[in-house]
């Protein structure tokens, strides 16, 4: 019996996240914008990362890979979005930063469409029913960070330390 409610769980989180990908994108598409570039200017728009974010750091921020991430940010500078400069500390590594013209995207732009894009996927969920799922959410992810750790053999490393209250925020 658990084994088939494990089942429909992820298959449904699986569904919600195709979802998400299929609508958040149309909901800010005449931006040009997809959910994974909405996820990039959400990032680098946050007080933390001001003066950008090192490549890696956004790759493990966001829990994509680095290849992965390369495509996008090389179609987000083409667009504008973001600039990618090597990092004056470590010529190895590149620092991403948000341009203007992507703060001016992401803030006038795309906030109002993704706003009203939560307003109607929560739209019968009261403060609770966010804050629980949140909460489980938060829990399942954890757990899959550790076991992401334990594949990679990284069982010690600081990353592999992130539970359920240290998984990092939006």
């Amino acid at each position: 019996m658990k084994i088939e409610l494990a089942n429909r769980l992820f298959f449904r989180l699986y569904q919600c996240a195709n979802m998400l990908h299929k609508t958040g994108t149309r909901a800010v598409e005449a931006e040009g914008l997809t959910t994974q570039q909405w996820a990039v200017l959400g990032a680098l728009s946050r007080e933390k990362a001001k003066a950008g974010m090192s490549i890696g750091d956004l790759a493990r921020y966001l829990m994509v890979t680095r290849q992965g991430l390369s495509g996008l940010l090389g179609r987000m500078e083409r667009d504008g979005h973001v600039a990618v400069r090597m990092d004056g500390r470590d010529r190895r590594s590149r620092i991403v930063t948000i341009t203007p013209s992507g703060r001016r995207v992401w803030e006038v732009l795309a906030q109002p469409k993704i706003r009203a894009y939560y307003g109607e996927a929560l739209s019968d969920f009261s403060i609770d029913d966010m804050t629980h799922t949140l909460h489980y959410l938060l829990k399942m992810l954890g757990n899959m960070q550790r076991i992401d750790a334990e594949q990679l053999g990284l069982e010690g490393e600081p990353e592999a330390q992130l539970g359920p209250a240290g998984a990092r925020p939006a």
